[in-house]
């Protein structure tokens, strides 16, 4: 890989991890109900989760695919009732100092298997794959996992520090309602590339 290419896909793996999409707003929301430290395990889960998935995508998991259109389809309408599902935990969270409240975080093991139902995800690995390892050797789709693995966690963790960074405007917990049902309603909206591509 050249230094051109080298950098196309480290710009390619920035950008496409530091914009909005499912991860990071669970991450907002998250970081705002229950403070970075709650939040680790839900930022190690997607940036490993992630780039293992890299890994088996580029290793030949896209030939399964291929070989059976069906399973796109249940990708699809399993990952949009999981967002569904998702969106609603979000909107209905509460504070964690509360005691008994209604959420919890992710653990690293629910937000490394989300990845798989994550439609932005897929379609990250997918055109990261097929754009900067279209040879797939082992070398080109190892860096580009590594790659993302890099450059995923410092981006997942700003979102995170943005929502911690917001419990100072949302003490009132009107507020806090009101920001978890934006939240969700952005998860569900996210939605819209996948049911009108």
């Amino acid at each position: 890989m050249t230094l051109d290419i080298l950098t196309a896909l480290v710009v390619f793996a920035f950008v496409s991890s530091i914009t909005p999409g499912p991860n990071n707003l669970m991450l907002m929301a998250s970081g705002a109900n229950f403070g970075f430290r709650q939040t680790v395990p839900h930022m190690l889960g997607i940036g490993i989760g992630f780039t293992f998935m890299v890994m088996l995508v580029g290793g030949g998991l896209v030939q399964v695919f291929d070989a059976y259109p069906i399973s796109y389809t249940v990708l699809k309408v399993g990952s949009v009732l999981y967002l569904l599902y998702l969106a609603w935990k979000i909107a209905n969270a509460a504070p964690i100092n509360e005691g008994h409240g209604k959420g919890q975080p992710m653990t690293f093991l629910q937000a490394a298997g989300f990845q798989w139902v994550n439609p932005k995800a897929w379609a990250m690995a997918l055109t990261a794959v097929s754009v900067y390892a279209p040879d797939t050797t082992l070398w080109a789709i190892f860096l580009v996992a590594l790659v993302f693995g890099a450059v995923n966690l410092p981006s997942v963790s700003t979102w995170t520090i943005l929502g911690q960074q917001m419990v100072r405007f949302l003490t009132n917990p009107a507020r806090l309602t009101a920001f978890n049902w934006t939240m969700a309603a952005l998860l569900v909206a996210s939605l819209y590339p996948v049911l009108f591509p």
